[in-house]
């Protein structure tokens, strides 16, 4: 678990420092990815933004965040940058590995004057907020990096921090699927192997000890689930 979790702090780090330079990391892919069959799936998801599908308006209507709730965005990545989170009337809690990622996020929220909760550096199935701290919550585009034993420990972290009945909105990898496979096939190369290794009803019989499960979606290569906190 350690060693994945260095690992995907390198790559992130890595690609902010890219970024900061005006650097894409999703450019220049080795020829065995851009000859690779699936490969204009990966352009076509890219074009309709979803690959990273944490700006869809489904979870922004699904979570309905109002002033005076606390949302807790985990494995938050430029969410609040880039996909409308900060627009959002809720108040604002970041969480993510990459130190440089926090880093920027502070910079963006200070130079926008944006008032957040919080921003911490941490993995997301340890942090350091209280029980029952968060009416509404969302985990996109981040368990898929993960074996069956951190994916539980997360889960069990969500639900602590959620207050009862506190919505929900998470993702895993479509696994099999052609959009998933050419996805994880770049994720590879970029350093962040995906590890994700249960099975759809698998994950669901351990949601539910957690969570009710209002509804799922498949979107790009994920399954976005959308949860209700039991407590």
């Amino acid at each position: 678990m350690e060693n994945q979790l260095g690992l995907i702090t390198e790559s992130y780090d890595r690609g902010i420092d890219l970024g900061r330079k005006g650097i894409s990391s999703y450019e220049n892919f080795p020829s065995y990815i851009t000859n690779h069959p699936n490969y204009p799936l990966f352009q076509q998801m890219e074009m309709n933004e979803t690959l990273s599908d944490s700006g869809r308006k489904e979870i922004v209507e699904y979570l309905a965040p109002k002033v005076g709730m606390k949302f807790i965005d985990l494995g938050c990545c430029l969410n609040l940058m880039f996909r409308g989170y900060k627009d959002w009337p809720s108040a604002y809690y970041g969480v993510d590995i990459s130190s440089k990622t926090i880093e920027l996020l502070h910079e963006f929220t200070e130079k926008n004057d944006l008032t957040v909760g919080d921003l911490y550096c941490g993995s997301m199935h340890k942090t350091p907020y209280d029980t029952n701290f968060f009416d509404i919550g969302a985990c996109i585009g981040s368990l898929e990096y993960f074996e069956r034993d951190f994916v539980q420990q997360a889960v069990v972290e969500f639900h602590r921090i959620m207050k009862p009945n506190g919505k929900y909105v998470l993702d895993i990898p479509n696994v099999g699927s052609p959009e998933f496979e050419i996805a994880k096939l770049i994720e590879e190369y970029l350093g962040r192997p995906d590890r994700f290794n249960l099975s759809v009803k698998e994950f669901e019989t351990l949601l539910d000890a957690y969570f009710v499960i209002d509804k799922k979606e498949i979107v790009g290569p994920m399954i976005q689930f959308f949860l209700v906190c039991k407590k």
